[in-house]
């Protein structure tokens, strides 16, 4: 039988913010998750679940019923030489896994090394990271619908991916608990992207010019750790904005301002702007109001110094995502659940 119970989420939540939750309950099988509906249509209750916290910014308590995911296991099947078919829990740790897999010499996720969160994030949000997204090498997702507890499987197709979305962010939100997710991956012959970012250089400084996938995990790690702040010690989620696609037109009259603008190209008319670089550009890195501010390192990264609560943390967002586009025509959108 699930126990309830009232908690705070500081710990749940690699923000570290401190909300309250009044209905918590861990789920660590597809009968615990059976239960929970019926405790939810009792109840008249929302449903939120949560996995490793690591994407998401809480701005008020939580009365819905909370699910903490806490689904194990990995299985793979061979495909053929070339090829393996790995399935893992959604509950299991995205960065354990993927270490996991490089361990087996299965290639295709090291680029997305150090993600923190689960497993059963890597689908809604289309992770990615230094060239690579989850819809490279996704094969399908098994998950229970909300409303009657069935069990139904999603192809990459039916999932819509696009960057950093997917169906569960869109018109399935809510709807559906993941159960588990499948990549193909690689057995031999590994097709190694280098070229994003300063892998090559990463890999260059530490003598490597014939990289394994474990070599380029380690390259990835290392650019990061350098970059990024470790939740543990500093309150973060990561990226808290998407890098906007915007029409060249636009483009070009920011360039003609800003020579250095930090662009890529997104199809035949548009571009691919680093948010990093306009939050920047407009004054905010480093910043500070209370203990809600932006990384001084990376300006994608908004920070909890202590004690800042999620609606100082979000009035910090829509302050630089007003600033930017009064400076730039841009606008920012967050890439971190708010809830």
């Amino acid at each position: 039988m699930l126990q309830l119970q009232s908690t705070t989420l500081r710990a749940y939540n690699t923000f570290g913010i401190d909300v309250q939750a009044t209905r918590l309950a861990e789920i660590a099988t597809s009968e615990d998750i059976l239960e929970a509906l019926e405790i939810r249509q009792k109840e008249n209750r929302e449903l939120l679940i949560l996995g490793g916290g690591s994407n998401l910014l809480f701005t008020r308590d939580v009365d819905d019923l909370l699910l903490l995911n806490r689904l194990k296991g990995i299985s793979h099947s061979f495909l053929s030489e070339d090829e393996v078919l790995v399935e893992a829990a959604a509950g299991e740790n995205w960065h354990t896994f993927v270490q996991f897999c490089i361990e087996n010499n299965w290639g295709g996720i090291e680029n997305l090394s150090l993600i923190p969160g689960n497993v059963g994030a890597s689908p809604m949000q289309n992770i990615g990271a230094y060239g690579v997204e989850i819809k490279d090498v996704f094969h399908s997702v098994r998950a229970m619908h909300v409303a009657d507890g069935s069990i139904h499987e999603f192809d990459a197709p039916t999932c819509k991916f696009g960057y950093r979305e997917s169906i569960f962010k869109r018109e399935q939100k809510g709807k559906f608990i993941i159960l588990s997710v499948s990549y193909k991956l690689t057995r031999r012959n590994h097709q190694l992207n280098t070229t994003y970012g300063a892998i090559s250089q990463e890999l260059q400084s530490q003598g490597i010019s014939n990289p394994s996938i474990r070599d380029v995990s380690n390259a990835v790690m290392a650019i990061r750790r350098s970059k990024l702040p470790d939740p543990a010690v500093l309150g973060n989620a990561g990226s808290f904005f998407k890098n906007p696609v915007v029409d060249n037109s636009l483009l070009e009259s920011i360039r003609l301002k800003y020579p250095n603008v930090v662009a890529y190209p997104a199809g035949d008319s548009h571009s691919k702007l680093a948010a990093g670089w306009l939050i920047e550009t407009a004054g905010w890195k480093g910043y500070r109001r209370d203990d809600a501010g932006v990384h001084a390192l990376q300006a994608l990264v908004l920070v909890n110094y202590g004690s800042a609560t999620g609606a100082q943390i979000w009035q910090l967002s829509q302050d630089i995502v007003d600033d930017v586009h009064s400076k730039f025509g841009v606008e920012l959108e967050r890439e971190v659940n708010v809830y």
